[in-house]
């Protein structure tokens, strides 16, 4: 399927973010009405999935509830259902003050990055001022996509009936990243001039899996890296990875009579776990500004292909030696 169909396909995808600040000592208790909400958003047509997140950053026992369906009707019909009302009812006294909620109208669900966080900037524009809020918009995106960490950015219009704030919803690859750009001279000298265009505007930081319920065309991250990076990297963690395990738990086995198939069935577990869980994280984190597509003119690509190749021949060098 195509970028733009699938872009066409999920046009119509409606998402409803809520904040809610939860009474201290009554946790345990959100959780557990926020599973309920959760079981009973399911019944409903279009629902597509659900999820919940703690506090973030300087948000003081700020949860964030995001619910997910395949149509703005299905989503409006779980957010004004009795059903619904009766839950708030339920779960009025968890609660320190009303929710705030963002209704997001489109976007695609793209990979998650487990590592990301996500930024959700709710904006009550001045009537009459919309085309120098979208200016503003540009501009502001223009200034992050230079932001280290930056993932990419979607704006959300209002909805009729539903929604009078435009949202703003951008990603970044770390928590450190996103606080960086949040507080960064830059930002503050762009909402100077936002002001200009809207009254107010709310921030509320989302963890996890949130960040890939969205494709992010218009940032830095359009997609995977290309497949020969992909493999350029799986190659730079792999071979010190195996090689390591043959002069190690591989010499092991052997000393102590193992089937050679045995063996290496052992090795490819233990090599793929290491590479899942420890090396390739490091690895795609080491090697981000040359990894993400778009993200650094040509000159940088080659530079860290150049250095991938360097590190190659410095573990065969090294391993020589060893072995």
């Amino acid at each position: 399927m195509s970028p733009r169909a699938s872009r066409d396909a999920g046009a119509d995808n409606a998402t409803v973010v809520i904040s809610q600040k939860v009474r201290a000592g009554r946790v345990g208790d959100y959780q557990r009405w926020q599973d309920r909400a959760n079981e009973a958003a399911r019944e409903f047509e279009g629902f597509e999935g659900a999820e919940a997140y703690p506090p973030e950053g300087g948000d003081e026992n700020v949860w964030v509830a995001v619910f997910r369906f395949s149509g703005i009707d299905h989503l409006t019909a779980w957010l004004d259902s009795p059903r619904r009302r009766e839950l708030l009812a339920e779960g009025q006294d968890l609660f320190e003050g009303p929710p705030t909620q963002e209704v997001l109208h489109g976007g695609a669900p793209a990979e998650q990055e487990p590592e990301a966080v996500t930024a959700v900037i709710s904006h009550v524009v001045e009537p009459g001022r919309e085309q120098g809020f979208l200016r503003w918009q540009a501009k502001a995106l223009k200034a992050q996509e230079k932001a280290p960490g930056f993932m990419g950015s979607e704006l959300f219009r209002p909805v009729q009936g539903v929604q009078e704030r435009w949202v703003a919803v951008f990603r970044f690859d770390s928590r450190e990243h996103l606080d960086d750009w949040l507080a960064s001279d830059v930002r503050q000298e762009l909402l100077e001039e936002g002001r200009h265009y809207f009254a107010s505007y709310d921030v509320h930081k989302v963890g996890s899996a949130f960040s890939g319920w969205f494709r992010f065309e218009g940032g830095a991250r359009g997609g995977a890296p290309p497949n020969w990076k992909q493999a350029m990297s799986v190659l730079l963690a792999l071979y010190p990875t195996v090689m390591v395990l043959n002069l190690t738990v591989g010499y092991e086995l052997d000393e102590l009579g193992v089937p050679g198939y045995v063996g290496l069935f052992v090795g490819n577990v233990l090599s793929v776990s290491a590479l899942t869980w420890l090396l390739m994280p490091l690895v795609n984190r080491a090697l981000a500004f040359w990894l993400v597509p778009g993200r650094a003119p040509a000159r940088v690509h080659v530079a860290g292909a150049a250095l991938v190749v360097l590190a190659y021949l410095l573990f065969v060098v090294v391993f020589g030696l060893i072995s």
